[in-house]
């Protein structure tokens, strides 16, 4: 599959988690994303319980050309990161159940890319997931599959990646998490496993848009992400990134997506795009020119090794 730079990022329009959005404000905005380029749409059944899916499946089936979807796996157990034995995230039975009614949530024939939404390395040694995987493939319900790495877990991946089981790998990965170039990034390249960047904007603190008086609707998840003096310490952060804006890059939005869009190894990236005007700001970074080495440099220094997931 040739995707594009930018993808779409669908969690956020599922509506659970997240507020803000409408329906109709998120096919406006699926749409424009379509008619700017974007061809590759990332979703999950765990999005809104299937809404993210239907929403996506609307504007999918509308547009001529060719969008490609993928879509994830729920743990059965509900656990994120990944904890447990594999029959209690993923029998066999259960991700073909979860791939059907993924189906039919899309109304589609067959899903591009379906990922597991969570991977424990101790499950490489299991090949039930393998199996219900490679069946829905021959079957012609699914074309290629991968994983959705845990949350700053890169190295959970390698083995997985060296296996040659799976196609692709969705991953965090962002001018403060910069753990998966050191090692995951250039295997991928080696074994040619296809990387999609996820949380290229740390949650929105790299838009530049969060500060210490920000509110959140109450049932927003990003009160937990941000809790505590997290705000404060994000926008200290920023704030330092601010100087490196001029000539080469303009906004802070920009900067993180041509960030994460410099390694070689990155196939797309998937920033959430809840209105019209995400979609046609993040579309149109789709083609400018690699970061300069001497920036690139320069962003190496704002690494920040933390994490602000909550164990679910």
């Amino acid at each position: 599959m040739q995707l594009s730079e930018i993808g779409y990022g669908a969690w956020g329009i599922g509506g659970a988690m997240w507020k803000g959005a409408t329906d109709q404000e998120s096919l406006k905005a699926l749409n424009l994303a379509i008619d700017l380029g974007l061809n590759f749409i990332d979703t999950a059944l765990a999005y809104g319980q299937g809404h993210s899916e239907k929403i996506v499946g609307e504007v999918v089936r509308s547009r001529g050309g060719r969008v490609y979807v993928a879509t994830k796996v729920p743990p059965m157990n509900g656990i994120w990161p990944a904890r447990g034995p594999l029959e209690d995230s993923f029998p066999a039975d259960y991700i073909i159940e979860c791939a059907e009614q993924s189906l039919r949530n899309l109304g589609l024939e067959a899903i591009d890319l379906l990922q597991l939404h969570v991977w424990s390395p101790d499950w490489l040694r299991r090949d039930e997931w393998y199996e219900a995987l490679d069946k829905l493939r021959r079957e012609g319900k699914v074309r290629f599959f991968g994983v959705s790495v845990n949350d700053h877990q890169p190295e959970s991946v390698t083995g997985l990646v060296k296996s040659g089981l799976i196609s692709a790998i969705q991953v965090i990965f962002n001018i403060f998490d910069q753990a998966p170039a050191d090692e995951l990034f250039p295997l991928c390249r080696q074994e040619d496993v296809g990387v999609i960047v996820r949380v290229p904007f740390d949650e929105g603190s790299l838009t530049g848009r969060i500060t210490p008086e920000t509110v959140f609707d109450p049932d927003d998840w990003r009160n937990v992400y941000f809790q505590g003096d997290r705000k404060q310490q994000v926008w200290e952060r920023v704030g330092k990134l601010e100087a490196l804006l001029g000539e080469e890059v303009n906004t802070l939005p920009e900067l993180a997506l041509r960030y994460c869009l410099s390694p070689e190894a990155v196939t797309t990236v998937i920033p959430g795009m809840r209105s019209s005007r995400h979609a046609e700001s993040n579309c149109r970074v789709s083609g400018k020119p690699a970061l300069s080495p001497a920036l690139l440099e320069e962003l190496k220094q704002h690494r920040w090794i933390r994490n602000f997931y909550p164990v679910v």
